[in-house]
């Protein structure tokens, strides 16, 4: 009985210094502390649940340990009563827990309690243990991952809010720190009710806002030089616009009925909104924004400048390389001894006088071409 009772205090000691040591665990001072909601509400009230459950289990298996340890106190031998106590109390259904038999499993008459020896005790005290710190872990997990990218989140933010200390306010930062926000009370609130991706939206919004204020500090310290060569590229496309222009009239005089693209006509618009440009002390991300859109509408407007400079010189070229054609299909015809042909003679004379009309037909000429083409070939 004594190696019992050794084997039962042991025991006791070893439950004590579990629960106690499940109640230390970060996230089970986490649980007791926040004010929780959702799904980790739920969780939260089923670890209580547990743990009242095993705090009262305890007491009683104490209780009832105490009671044995009083009656073996009393003498050095126990007589035989208090040997038969002793095999009841240790041994036996000593425990008496009042409606801890689950409704279903009563009749009408009872038993509205349940009867439990000290090592029945132990085993419902094991599985609501390893319950309780299985929740509790994940629970803790999750605070864990999620409290990492929240202090990263929260880095970054910060790390804007000093660059926007200096550019001026942003409604995008005020828009991500309200989601931030959001996130941050989830977090501290219901953790399993999120993942860690939950942060990627935020942290991704974040680079890309931090990379335009960057740009922004960049703007207000190459303002004026910016500025400056935004004007020279006007410059240029306004001097395509004026060399299209002339290419244009060229082409008309040269070059019958010619399908003839759009002039561009940007320059003044870009002068305008580069005139309307100024430094609004304060408020450089909006400006940075505005200098960038510039440049690329200056740049945009360069090259469609050009294209169009090169489309409308690309039909002038389109009648020189028909002359340079119909050069090499005479010295072929002569090549193949058809130099005194008539026939060849009056169809190459029918497309050198088209080529050499002003305004050429390229239609006509291109047709008359491909047919003088096609004779020489019939002499092969």
């Amino acid at each position: 009985m004594d190696r019992v009772l050794g084997r039962l205090r042991d025991e006791r000691d070893r439950i004590t210094s579990g629960l106690l040591e499940l109640e230390a665990q970060q996230g089970y001072k986490l649980l007791k502390g926040a004010p929780l909601t959702g799904r980790t509400a739920d969780r939260w009230a089923g670890i209580g649940d547990r743990m009242a459950s095993m705090w009262r289990l305890f007491e009683a298996y104490g209780g009832v340990l105490g009671r044995a340890e009083e009656i073996r106190a009393r003498r050095k031998r126990p007589d035989d009563a208090e040997l038969a106590e002793l095999e009841h109390l240790l041994r036996g259904p000593s425990i008496e827990l009042a409606t801890s038999i689950p409704l279903e499993k009563r009749t009408l008459l009872g038993p509205s309690t349940e009867r439990l020896s000290l090592d029945d005790v132990v085993t419902r005290m094991t599985a609501l243990y390893e319950k309780a710190a299985r929740d509790i872990a994940e629970v803790d997990t999750a605070w864990s991952a999620l409290l990492t990218r929240l202090d990263r989140a929260a880095e970054a933010a910060r790390a804007v809010e000093r660059m926007l200390e200096s550019l001026g306010p942003d409604p995008e930062y005020d828009r991500l720190k309200g989601e931030l926000d959001g996130l941050r009370e989830t977090v501290r609130t219901d953790p399993l009710s999120i993942r860690p991706a939950a942060f990627d939206g935020v942290d991704a919004a974040l680079a890309s806002l931090r990379s335009r204020l960057e740009e922004a500090v960049r703007v207000r310290a190459e303002y004026d030089q910016r500025l400056r060569r935004i004007e020279e590229t006007i410059g240029l496309v306004r001097a395509a616009e004026d060399e299209a222009v002339l290419v244009r009239d060229r082409i008309l005089a040269k070059i019958a009925s010619p399908v003839l693209p759009d002039l561009p006509d940007s320059s003044a618009a870009l002068a305008d909104r580069l005139a309307a440009m100024g430094a609004v002390p304060g408020r450089w991300t909006e400006l940075a924004a505005r200098v960038a859109q510039l440049e690329e509408a200056a740049a945009a407007a360069l090259e469609q400048a050009r294209t169009t400079v090169a489309t409308i010189a690309g039909i002038l070229e389109r009648r020189d390389e028909l002359r340079g054609r119909l050069d090499a299909y005479r010295a072929k015809a002569g090549r193949l001894g058809g130099a005194e042909d008539p026939e060849l003679t009056e169809l190459y004379q029918r497309a050198y006088d088209l080529l050499w009309t002003s305004p050429c037909d390229l239609r006509r000429s291109t047709a008359a071409l491909a047919e003088y083409q096609r004779a020489i070939g019939d002499r092969k």
